[in-house]
């Protein structure tokens, strides 16, 4: 295989843990549902994968919460209880970092929605030194939908084994292998990391 030209990342359990349980201990004591109807709506209910892919905006997807759940604060504070449910990898943060300091040109690929990234532009100061984001809310679908895929090919004018992909989901990734990209299902940065030393990606010179 040829030494990729670009690293493309997911998002959530690659570079950032999260949580939702954090979010509903934040939001419940302003709830008038019980822990399992509001775990129910954030983590189950098809309105979250509707705000995640597009079909609904932020506003709307407060207002459905807010019915749903009773929610009795306003806008800001549901904002900061929603999103407040990362905690960065640094292992994998300090593996972008690297990639970054040889000119490597970086991605992040993810399934997710406006408040997330909201928060995390705010929060995680990595977060703006990638060359590109294709983010499912934006996109109108999610991995591992082709669609997706070729937007990143599209971003990155490049496609088949010039490009890697770190993903903890095995359908995501393979979705890529089936497109030609290298990559591994990411399982702990060690590995990532090793992964990605097999290629010859760090024994290049700076581009």
């Amino acid at each position: 295989m040829p030494t990729p030209q670009a690293v493309i990342f997911d998002l959530g359990k690659v570079l950032l843990d999260f949580d939702y349980t954090r979010a509903i201990q934040r939001l419940l004591p302003r709830c008038r549902v019980s822990l399992d109807e509001l775990r129910q709506v954030l983590m189950q209910d098809s309105v979250l994968i509707a705000y995640e892919t597009g079909l609904v905006s932020t506003a709307e997807f407060f207002q459905r919460l807010s019915a749903a759940t009773g929610y009795q604060d306003g806008f800001e504070d549901f904002s900061a209880g929603f999103g407040d449910i990362f905690t960065p990898i640094e292992p994998m943060i300090a593996l972008h970092a690297e990639l970054r300091a040889r000119a490597v040109p970086t991605y992040i690929f993810s399934n997710t929605n406006e408040l997330a990234v909201r928060f995390i532009r705010a929060r995680f100061a990595f977060f703006a030194n990638f060359d590109g984001y294709v983010l499912s809310y934006e996109q109108r679908t999610m991995k591992p939908a082709p669609g997706m895929y070729e937007v990143a090919e599209r971003l990155s004018g490049l496609h088949g084994p010039d490009l890697f992909y770190l993903d903890d989901r095995p359908e995501n990734v393979e979705a890529g292998w089936q497109r030609g990209w290298q990559g591994v299902i990411h399982t702990d940065p060690a590995q990532s990391r090793a992964a990605l030393d097999r290629t010859g990606i760090f024994a290049c010179a700076a581009r």
